[in-house]
């Protein structure tokens, strides 16, 4: 990752937290029928806690961000006896292929680990390789909201 790149908790006051919350509507909005833009920022900044769960991080570039990753509680519907969960893991399409989204993964899972979690979980559609670079297992592949997605887990221990 750049070196000019830092890594930030996101909270409910700051101004990027309606930027962060308008990528993650306009890529995955479709996951959650009903959702308006409106409602997903309200999600957003209630997902902004101080430690743990939830937690959300944004990658800074200077005064602007560029990516952004998620630990939360719940993910998937059809799995809530999983928990938690990385989720939200986006970076701008311009600043992709620099690591930033390995980093923000790698974040997320101090943050896991400083808070006594040992065990998490994820969804993609389509980034599984990334993930298993990173040391994530599959764990199944079903169909969630119309996609196939590839459940995966990450122990920490």
């Amino acid at each position: 990752m750049q070196s000019d790149i830092a890594l930030q908790r996101l909270s409910a006051d700051d101004p990027n937290a309606e930027i962060v919350a308008g990528w993650t509507f306009a890529t995955w909005g479709h996951l959650h029928p009903g959702l308006t833009p409106e409602q997903a920022i309200e999600r957003l900044k209630a997902e902004c806690g101080q430690a743990g769960v939830p937690s959300i991080f944004v990658a800074m570039q200077g005064e602007t961000p560029v990516g952004t990753a998620s630990l939360i509680a719940d993910d998937m519907s059809i799995r809530r006896e999983l928990a938690p969960w990385l989720a939200s893991v986006f970076v701008v399409p311009e600043w992709r292929g620099r690591g930033i989204a390995s980093a923000l993964v790698r974040r997320v899972e101090a943050e896991a680990v400083e808070n006594g979690i040992e065990h998490f979980y994820l969804y993609t559609p389509d980034q599984q390789s990334l993930y298993r670079h990173l040391g994530w297992q599959d764990v199944e592949s079903l169909e969630y909201r119309g996609e196939t997605v590839t459940v995966m887990s990450r122990q920490l221990t």
